[in-house]
């Protein structure tokens, strides 16, 4: 395709007590997604922590890597993927992403849903959703299919195992550089 572009999916492990719950159960290396349109990662989204030092109050965040959550935990570790998409496909996440952005304030972070995932069973609320839930839903309400399962049964290791992604970076998080 001519019009190619990329969107870029960040998986990350913080080290923190929740990360290492769910690392428990997962045995997965990282267990938080968030999605940029950009190799820089200045505009990265996802739900999570809204105040760093508040793991109980999540919902919908735009994550900076140098003064949020990532900045408190220095020894971060992730991996970093590009997923090759149309102009289109980009303009329609773009559209989705606008959606949450204007009402940021009515989303919070589904924390029953990520019990729902060990249940193999999609546990979803309207304005609910966790880092994986939500980066799956903006792809698939743009089209763009990389599993044949609801948004609410992804996993952040399901981004690691889709051949559609093209890692790009492992490592320190704070020793990324775009």
């Amino acid at each position: 395709m001519v019009d190619d572009r990329s969107v870029f999916i960040l998986l990350t492990n913080t080290g923190t007590l929740f990360t290492k719950v769910i690392q428990g159960y997962t045995r997965a290396p990282y267990n938080h997604a968030s999605i940029s349109f950009n190799r820089e990662l200045s505009e990265l989204y996802s739900f999570g922590r809204k105040n760093p030092n508040n793991p109980l109050n999540g919902g919908f965040v735009k994550e900076d890597l140098r003064t949020g959550t990532f900045s408190k935990y220095p020894n971060t570790t992730c991996v970093i993927y590009e997923l090759r998409v149309s102009e289109r496909d980009i303009e329609k996440m773009k559209r989705v992403l606008q959606a949450f952005i204007r009402k940021d304030k009515k989303y919070f972070y589904n924390i029953l849903g990520v019990l729902g995932i060990a249940l193999k069973e999609p546990i979803e609320f309207s304005n609910s959703y966790f880092c994986s839930q939500f980066v799956a839903e903006i792809l698939h309400r743009s089209g763009v299919r990389l599993w044949d399962k609801l948004p609410a049964l992804v996993t952040p290791d399901d981004f690691r195992q889709s051949e559609r992604l093209n890692l790009i970076y492992e490592g320190k998080l704070s020793e990324y550089e775009a």
